[in-house]
């Protein structure tokens, strides 16, 4: 296994203020851009960040030295294969051919940051945003809100030009998969009906460390998430019923490893 995990923290309001303030937008338009632009969620179930391996990106970088012996994971766009774990295999592979290169040719966490973008996301490399990233989901968020701003995006959610903003971080296709309507519908929906619960979201995600499947991370309390609290809190024995509360956000977190991400030694 690629050892990438650290404490896994999931966002919290703290998270979601600075990122808000670093931008100059509003919580619902962060949220609107978190909701469209976004892997939803920065950790996978063994507390590693979630990454998506460029197998065109480590060919770049590589000039293709190992297209012939690893066509998996150097070659054309394409070729992810599944999401989670794999992502994370594919990774290794490439890092035991070129540890560099292979850190720079994925995206990292909630916001999906290439690792050749690592300056732009207010780093000094890619093994420095790696190593906050693995953290918590305050510094994957807080880097996605730098590396919007050092692009120059943060104009445009300032004005709600979704079409600017999607162009930009999207590419020219950015139409062909509707980004700036996505981004529009989803700002009118926040500024209408709650935000997601910070509490129930972090709940989530921490049961998902535990092993219990409470469905997507995203703030809300649907039955799904209420029969993982039911099997958490019956499983040991911590009260009963379906609650999302602070005490069992509490509970959860306690349980998260001590400690820094693995500092120098989360090396593969």
């Amino acid at each position: 296994m690629t050892k990438f995990p650290g404490r896994g923290e999931p966002l919290d309001s703290q998270g979601v203020s600075e990122a808000a303030e670093l931008l100059g937008i509003p919580a619902t338009v962060l949220w609107a851009v978190v909701t469209v632009e976004t892997a939803g969620c920065g950790f996978i179930q063994d507390r590693r960040p979630v990454v998506l391996f460029e197998r065109h990106e480590f060919r770049r970088r590589t000039a293709g030295r190992f297209d012939a012996s690893h066509p998996d994971i150097s070659g054309p766009p394409g070729g992810y294969g599944p999401a989670g774990k794999h992502q994370h295999d594919r990774l290794g592979v490439a890092i035991q051919q070129n540890r560099k290169a292979a850190i720079e040719s994925a995206s990292w966490g909630l916001g999906q940051v290439m690792g050749y973008n690592a300056a732009l996301a207010g780093c000094v490399e890619a093994e420095a945003m790696v190593s906050e990233f693995c953290r918590s989901e305050n510094s994957q968020l807080i880097g996605m809100a730098r590396f919007i701003r050092a692009r120059g995006l943060d104009k445009h959610l300032r004005r709600s030009a979704w079409a600017d903003f999607a162009r930009g971080y999207n590419g020219p296709a950015y139409a062909m998969n509707r980004y700036d309507a996505k981004l529009e519908q989803q700002a009118l929906r926040f500024a209408s009906q709650p935000m997601p619960n910070l509490t129930v979201r972090s709940i989530q995600l921490l049961l998902s460390y535990e092993g219990f499947v409470p469905g997507p991370v995203d703030g809300y309390l649907g039955a799904q998430t209420k029969r993982a609290i039911a099997g958490f809190r019956a499983a040991n024995r911590f009260g009963e019923g379906e609650g999302a509360d602070e005490k069992l956000m509490r509970e959860l977190l306690a349980r998260l490893p001590s400690g820094e991400a693995n500092d120098p030694s989360f090396h593969g």
